[in-house]
């Protein structure tokens, strides 16, 4: 029915009261000698007839749709999806993931918090795009790709969140990957990196970087012989995280690589309460959805290449929050 001017101006009215001055219809009831049921059916009719019209912003770089979406399907804490760059196919972790982890950081670390920063190029992006964080201590999960570029690594990533937040900071200056198991386990009783590893069961926000087992989309992968490389890949490893490995249902395998790196066990990333991965790009979806798979992350940072294979791949996944060991005991 048509509404006429009396109407149309009450209408406008309430949802004045309504949209804009944040009134309850209760309020708005007793203000117009109304039931508050009359009120709902005003704001109802407002909205029905183009009176009201109601838009949801975010940045135009976030997707606010595919982000929700992708939260739902893996039971993930907090997904945020960006928009993918013109040449995302080819560049894997476009810079501006790290851009949009930074602010995420920023939301999530608390003052008091242990953050621990993995490394990969992802969280080394992130590190040098922080510019707030709460008083927080700052760690290091994992040795270093190479320990000749740790000032443009992981460890600059930490003395920079650290740098930032004002808190203390605990590097590890070691290669992630060690020759042999006893050679990693000597360096893991020397004092500065034992006491790097002491602070990993008081990490209460981590961010980790994700990797596809093939050539540049993982530095443990390049840091392998070829005939190490081809043993893994036997095993059905799809993706590798923090030196960890995983097949594409999100089992871990080749465990024995772990034992032979300086990094953050992967039982202790999953009683840390907050673990934030970032990663993106067509040419890293399927080593994330392996790793979401694996309940060792509640959070991701991506993009839309990399959001649109994940949302129509395979059978949905059991919740991330869920985040009992797949493997069992």
């Amino acid at each position: 029915m048509r509404m006429g001017p009396a109407e149309l101006v009450q209408a406008a009215a309430m949802a004045r009261r309504f949209y804009l001055e944040g009134k309850s219809k209760i309020q708005i009831a007793e203000e117009f000698g109304v039931s508050r049921f009359k009120v709902a059916r005003v704001l109802e009719t407002a909205l029905e007839r183009d009176l009201v019209r109601i838009e949801i912003r975010v940045p135009a770089e976030l997707d606010a749709e595919r982000s929700d979406a992708l939260r739902a399907r893996y039971g993930l804490r907090h997904a945020v999806v960006v928009e993918s760059p013109a040449d995302a196919e080819e560049s894997p972790d476009p810079e501006n993931l790290g851009e949009v982890a930074a602010d995420l950081l920023g939301e999530l670390v608390t003052e008091g918090d242990v953050l621990g920063l993995a490394w990969g190029r992802s969280t080394i992006h992130m590190a040098a795009a922080l510019d707030r964080l709460p008083p927080c201590t700052v760690v290091q999960l994992t040795g270093v790709y190479d320990a000749g570029t740790a000032e443009r690594g992981s460890v600059e990533a930490v003395r920079r969140a650290a740098q930032v937040s004002g808190g203390d900071a605990h590097p590890i200056y070691a290669p992630m990957l060690l020759p042999d198991v006893a050679t990693a386990a000597a360096l893991r009783n020397q004092t500065g990196i034992a006491r790097a590893f002491e602070y990993f069961d008081k990490v209460t926000v981590a961010c980790v970087s994700i990797g596809s087992w093939e050539a540049g989309i993982s530095t443990v992968h390049d840091m392998l012989t070829d005939e190490e490389r081809s043993h893994y890949a036997s095993l059905g490893v799809a993706a590798e995280m923090s030196a960890h490995l995983f097949d594409s249902e999100g089992r871990r395998v080749g465990r024995d690589l772990g034992e032979r790196c300086i990094t953050v066990e992967a039982d202790r990333l999953r009683r840390i309460p907050e673990v934030v991965a970032i990663a993106g790009g067509q040419r890293k979806a399927a080593a994330i959805d392996a790793v979401l798979r694996s309940g060792l992350v509640t959070s991701l940072v991506t993009d839309t290449s990399a959001a649109d294979h994940l949302m129509t791949t395979g059978p949905a996944p059991r919740p991330a929050l869920n985040r009992a060991d797949p493997d069992g005991p």
